[in-house]
């Protein structure tokens, strides 16, 4: 067998992902052009590059498909239940950071927490006929850590287009959104709840709990992590 290592196909992520492996003596390039998803790897045998998406690699890893892969803390968590029990994190990359937050109107100035959001959702509610609308990519995590903290009259809508627009578009009164700096945020006159932090999420590298095995692989499982980790 061959052990298949599943990094994201393009833009900064893949770059980012390959000079990671490169610093490291470990050489992944693309082959053939942007608009194939062909690869190889140098610097050790036995290794094939599979080019996927970054949302297709936790379902990839979680399916036993590829043996090694990296993608954000925010999509795994997010894509698979139970996780940790389908996937093993190896090493945290220091790169693609990003903070899943909970972020409302600038202009409700009375809330600032979780329970002000509640309260907010319950006179929502009462007011309207319906429950606030809270727009998301993210409904696993959201809904989890809304109902740990007792947010509970809310509805999540999905979000696959810019989710920070739809409060202006009034498809949605908050968010449930992946952000960096924030200033998109600022630009669209949300403000991020002072306890609205879901998950810090950046660029890992996983193992499938999933994946055969033989033991040429386990050899070389071996030695490619004595040589990214020493």
């Amino acid at each position: 067998m061959t052990l298949k290592l599943g990094v994201p196909s393009k833009g900064r992520l893949m770059e980012k992902t390959f000079d990671w492996f490169g610093a490291r003596g470990i050489t992944l390039q693309r082959t053939g052009s942007e608009r194939e998803y062909a690869g190889r790897v140098d610097g050790i045998d036995n290794v094939a590059l599979m080019l996927l998406s970054a949302g297709e690699i936790p379902r990839e890893l979680a399916a036993g498909r590829i043996h090694l892969g990296v993608t954000g803390t925010d999509l795994v968590q997010e894509k698979l239940a139970l996780w940790d029990q389908q996937v093993e994190s190896l090493e945290e990359l220091k790169f693609g950071h990003a903070d899943l937050i909970i972020a409302v109107p600038q202009a409700w100035i009375d809330v600032d927490t979780l329970d002000d959001l509640d309260a907010a959702a319950a006179a929502f509610r009462e007011r309207h006929g319906f429950r606030m609308r809270i727009a998301t990519k993210y409904h696993r995590l959201t809904r989890e850590f809304l109902r740990t903290h007792g947010v509970a009259d809310y509805a999540l809508v999905d979000s696959q287009g810019a989710t920070e627009g739809t409060v202006a578009n009034e498809t949605a009164e908050a968010i449930s959104d992946i952000t960096s700096s924030g200033e998109t945020l600022r630009a669209n006159h949300l403000k991020i709840l002072s306890d609205g932090m879901i998950l810090q999420s950046q660029a890992t590298l996983w193992r499938s709990r999933a994946a055969a095995m033989d033991d040429t692989d386990r050899e070389t499982l071996a030695e490619l992590t004595k040589t990214l980790f020493g």
